[in-house]
Order: C-alpha cells, then structure tokens, then sequence
C-alpha cells in the first residue's frame, strides 16, 4: 500500500494548471478561507494539506458540458 501524497498550497496551482489549465494558487487560497466551494483539505497544525484526488474531483465538477458557442446557455 502505498501512502498518500498530500500537496500543500504553493503546489496546487501547478498540478491544476498542468491537468486541467486552471486553479490559481490564490484563489484556491480563499476558497480554503472563506467558502465551502474549495477542493477538501486536511491541516496540519497550520497547513492545508490536499488529496490529489480531492483536487481532481473538485476540478472535474467545475468542467461544464461541451458548448458549440459561449452564447449556449441550454440547460443540461
């Protein structure tokens, strides 16, 4: 069994951006910070600590259907 890597704050911009083009470091920040929107974290006395796959499915539920135009506002 392998143990889980956890990512910290300063890393998750990256692996978002690298898999899926988007999640700013400092958005992600507030989110932890303000809102229950955010990806789940762990702490560890003071640092969030992230599931890689915590991240991917928060970043999965925020991918919308396929459009043919940004005008395309029908209901799924």
């Amino acid at each position: 069994m392998h143990p889980v890597k956890y990512l910290r704050l300063k890393s998750l911009g990256e692996y978002l951006h690298a898999k899926y083009g988007f999640g700013a470091r400092s958005t992600l920040a507030k989110l932890a910070c303000i809102s229950s929107d955010g990806p789940a974290f762990h702490k560890a006395g003071r640092a969030a600590l992230y599931k890689p796959a915590a991240l991917d499915e928060w970043a999965l539920a925020k991918i919308g259907r396929p459009q043919r135009s940004t005008s395309d506002t029908e209901a799924v």
